[in-house]
């Protein structure tokens, strides 16, 4: 039976950093206009914990500021993201596409399963069309406890999926696939942190390394 690949979105299909820091800069620009921040905006801070619930990020983002500000910022941020991937400045990683053909051609299964709004997720996927590969795509939002790991057992239960890896750049990544039992495929890109990797069961550097760990044919070959 062919493998279900679970792949996380940001920093692992799609280089966020293209569009994070001018989104960021943006929305704590809009901060400042409300007298609600004075500095620069954190991106390093926004760096270091990428990959967690955008409530988290803001409670991290904005400690001392309220709930209230907490969600205007989160919604101009989105709207500065949708906005950017919708005016091209975003980009997928090399070699997704190709990855994708080889993975439909072997007959395995893809899905997303990622920590970012579904109205985020589905302008990445709508302008990369990669619904043509994409079985489905999975919000945290999706999740009542806002947990990863929740988020790949909704999938493996939706699906009746028996064999699958996930494949992310963060340890919430890596700990979604082992608390369901699943292979960890660590990333070595952007956000990764290598103390995080160390606890994947394998580590890429290119998505194409994953046909041969995954043993797949090049595309036009088939085996006999």
């Amino acid at each position: 039976m062919p493998i279900a690949l679970i792949f996380d979105m940001d920093g692992t299909l799609f280089q966020t950093d293209r569009i994070l820091e001018i989104s960021l800069q943006e929305t704590f620009g809009y901060l400042k206009s409300l007298g609600e921040w004075a500095s620069a905006a954190p991106i390093e801070k926004y760096r270091e914990i990428m990959g967690v619930p955008l409530p988290v990020v803001w409670e991290t983002l904005l400690p001392d500021h309220s709930n209230e500000i907490r969600h205007r910022a989160n919604d101009y941020f989105h709207e500065k993201l949708l906005g950017n991937i919708a005016d091209g400045r975003g980009a997928l990683y090399p070699h997704v596409i190709e990855l994708f053909e080889r993975l439909k051609q072997a007959g395995c299964p893809i899905f997303i399963a990622s920590n970012g709004q579904a109205e985020y997720l589905n302008a990445i996927v709508g302008y990369y069309r990669l619904d043509a590969w994409i079985a489905e795509t999975f919000s945290i939002q999706h999740i009542q406890s806002q947990n990863k790991a929740d988020l790949v057992g909704h999938i493996l239960k939706k699906h009746r999926i028996e064999q699958a890896a996930v494949v992310g750049d963060r340890l919430s990544d890596i700990l979604a696939a082992k608390k369901n039992g699943l292979m960890a495929v660590g990333c070595r890109f952007d956000f990764a942190q290598e103390e995080e990797l160390m606890q994947a069961d394998a580590v890429i550097d290119d998505l194409l390394e994953l046909t041969e760990l995954f043993d797949l044919q090049p595309l036009g070959l088939h085996r006999s």
